[in-house]
């Protein structure tokens, strides 16, 4: 498989919702929430894509969209260069085996019902149908043994575990089928510090092992920083700045990123003492009502007239970092 492999490629995509106002009448026409606005990125085989940007910002409903499990309303999602939004239910079933998720709370996405060895189980029966008892049983012990979990420990349930061995079933549960891409949403937000390095070294070398892609959502820039290939910046639903890890942390061009990396700590005093933190007026826009032209231009310290006027697009700058500011480093 070459490293360079194209696995996923984005272009467009957007996601809207119907809002009602409250107590809105049957015939009142709803308002559109612009989650997602004509969003663009490829993702090559073994990198690791962190997406970052603040609440509300549409990270997880990106990586839904792309999972179809929201319905995109415009744009493109290739997988291995077949469309996955025209998809019928029997072509994306061969697709779900694929491309696997991990859900943010570790607890609430396991099945308090079924046993461990259940619920790692279930993506095997439900994609190898033919599968012996004796084979499932010998892989999701092997597959517990790979993420450090016990495998005499096969017949507990969810709730007898803790927050990090509850997110390593989960990891175990998506990588039991031998996925191609795992889209991680924010995995390590519900830990404490500790068990979010525990969890974050595991999918780094469990990954140099099997060569798998990587969809890495996070609020924690230092954590994007040490698992991410590339990182993509979202603002309102739409894309700010993409670069490698090294480039957007030596060389932010978009003053939204320029803000973000500002206000993460330095483990220095004398350093962290000495920094500009770059403090941001204002809250974040409504997605249902965004501002025209740029949609950071209301909390731009370099915003201009042109900003109102004009959306900026995605500039290729020196090796492939891309930024959307009209006035750019």
């Amino acid at each position: 498989m070459s490293e360079r492999e194209k696995l996923l490629s984005v272009s467009g995509l957007k996601v809207t919702f119907d809002v009602f106002p409250q107590g809105a009448m049957p015939w009142t026409k709803p308002r559109k929430l612009k989650a997602v606005d004509g969003v663009d990125f490829d993702l090559f085989a073994g990198e690791t894509l962190g997406i970052v940007g603040e609440s509300g910002c549409g990270k997880s409903t990106l990586a839904r969209a792309v999972a179809r499990m929201v319905p995109a309303s415009a744009g493109e999602v290739l997988w291995l260069g077949k469309d996955l939004l025209g998809m019928g239910n029997r072509e994306l079933k061969d697709v779900r085996s694929d491309v696997q998720f991990i859900f943010q709370d570790p607890l609430a996405s396991l099945n308090p019902r079924m046993t461990i060895g259940q619920i790692i189980a279930e993506p095997l029966k439900t994609h190898t149908p033919g599968i012996s008892k004796a084979d499932i049983k010998t892989r999701v012990k092997a597959m517990m043994d790979r993420v450090g979990l016990l495998p005499n420990l096969i017949n507990r349930y969810p709730h007898e575990f803790s927050g990090g061995q509850c997110q390593r079933i989960g990891i175990a549960r998506a990588l039991i089928i031998n996925p191609r891409l795992i889209i991680c949403d924010e995995p390590v937000s519900a830990l404490d510090v500790s068990i979010q390095a525990q969890v974050i070294n595991l999918l780094m070398e469990l990954q140099r092992e099997l060569g798998i892609a990587l969809i890495f959502i996070a609020h924690d820039l230092s954590v994007v920083k040490h698992i991410s290939t590339r990182i993509m910046v979202l603002y309102l639903g739409n894309v700010a700045e993409v670069a490698t890890s090294k480039q957007l942390y030596a060389d932010p061009r978009h003053p939204y990123t320029q803000a973000l990396i500002s206000a993460v700590p330095i483990p220095d005093p004398k350093i962290e003492k000495g920094k500009k933190i770059i403090l941001l007026e204002g809250d974040l826009p409504s997605p249902l009502n965004p501002p025209s032209g740029c949609v950071f231009r209301t909390r731009c310290p370099r915003a201009q007239a042109l900003c109102a006027e004009k959306r900026p697009v995605l500039e290729v700058l020196e090796n492939g970092h891309e930024v959307a500011c009209h006035f750019h480093d």
